[in-house]
């Protein structure tokens, strides 16, 4: 391993905001302190273990600083954003109580004004989708009607032409059954929504696990992971290890 190179040591209350004498801005001077300790920390880690007490020593006081000047970089961080934050709040503050979702004034009115349009347009809706399903009912009566006189007027040109005329007008009515039909399926006001309603827990299980494999492992190793930070040291189906790491 290379000779230790000296370490600076970092004052536990120093202040970036309270630096003097330079021309530097707070930023500039922990970014060049952590770019310093990096630097050293790469000329630490070369790939080869520590051979000695004093180096692991040099090593912890290295990992110790640079821990350090990270946390007052990121106090340094919410320090320069807080004015930002609290103008972002402000502002969130003054539109909140009229565009808020779903606590806002508007989203409460919305639903408020729903719960009385949704009944009526359903009514309406339903009253166009039974006439459209009446108009389509006598189209299709009047086609195979006109069907059936084409086929019983062979030899018979003037059974042949009422025949015709009665094909015509079921066409008409086909025609009728298809606007009765994009009446009563658009311009509604209503809108679709889907969800879907747990009843069989065991059958969702095998389903998910055989359709999304990696995420269904991905949820039983985030929820085994909280097991054991919890204190638990048995999750069926798992090995608990215990793993030593440098803090």
């Amino acid at each position: 391993m290379r000779p230790a190179p000296a370490i600076a040591t970092v004052a536990d209350d120093f202040n970036p905001l309270a630096v003097k004498g330079h021309n530097q801005s707070p930023f500039d001077i922990i970014r060049q302190e952590i770019e310093d300790l990096y630097d050293e920390a790469r000329n630490f880690a070369d790939g080869e273990p520590i051979a000695s007490q004093e180096m692991h020593d040099a090593i912890e006081r290295l990992r110790d600083s640079i821990h350090d000047a990270g946390k007052r970089a990121d106090a340094l961080r919410v320090e320069e954003k807080r004015p930002l934050d609290e103008q972002v709040k402000s502002i969130q503050d003054r539109y909140n109580p009229f565009i808020q979702p779903k606590k806002g004034k508007v989203d409460i009115a919305k639903s408020a004004l729903d719960a009385l349009l949704t009944p009526w347009r359903t009514r309406i809706a339903q009253e166009k989708a039974a006439e459209a399903a009446r108009v389509a009912e006598a189209a299709e009566a009047a086609r195979v009607a006109a069907t059936e006189a084409i086929r019983a007027s062979s030899g018979n040109l003037a059974e042949r032409e009422a025949a015709e005329e009665l094909l015509a007008d079921a066409k008409k009515l086909e025609r009728q059954a298809g606007r009765a039909n994009k009446a009563a399926t658009t311009g509604t006001g209503l809108r679709t929504v889907w969800k879907a309603e747990l009843v069989d827990e065991a059958a969702a299980l095998d389903w998910f696990y055989g359709e999304r494999p990696d995420a269904f492992r991905e949820l039983i190793q985030s929820l085994a992971d909280e097991s054991v930070r919890r204190g638990v040291r048995k999750v069926p189906g798992f090995n608990v290890v215990e793993e030593k790491r440098a803090a």
